[in-house]
């Protein structure tokens, strides 16, 4: 099958942003919380992620107004709280369809 530049075959179209493994996590992680908030530190720990690598995937997901992060002080020890935005839920979900579609496809193909 071909297809002209910029048309788009919906099965396929993956949003990079919510592809990369490391921020599928992120968003699965938010989107399935009891808070609405999640602290830097638990969410670190939670997906045994480095401080480094947690940030810079962070920041690509803001950047992409997939999530919120909000950072204050609790007394005086800071807090970076972190929740998933509009936006990042529908992308996730648009990126789960997209999935199960391509699940469809193999499983019907093999019949």
């Amino acid at each position: 099958m071909t297809k002209d530049k910029g048309q788009k075959d919906s099965t396929m179209d993956f949003d990079k942003v919510v592809h990369e493994r490391a921020r599928l996590k992120i968003l699965v992680y938010l989107a399935s919380s009891q808070e609405s908030e999640v602290g830097f530190p638990e969410m670190k720990k939670d997906l045994d992620m480095t401080a480094g690598n947690l940030s810079v995937q962070l920041g690509t997901l803001e950047e992409a107004g997939y999530i919120s992060i909000r950072k204050t002080f609790i007394g005086k020890r800071p807090f970076t709280g972190l929740s998933l935005a509009p936006e990042g839920a529908l992308a996730l979900e648009r990126y789960l369809d997209n999935m199960q579609s391509m699940l469809s496809l193999l499983r019907n193909g093999r019949k």
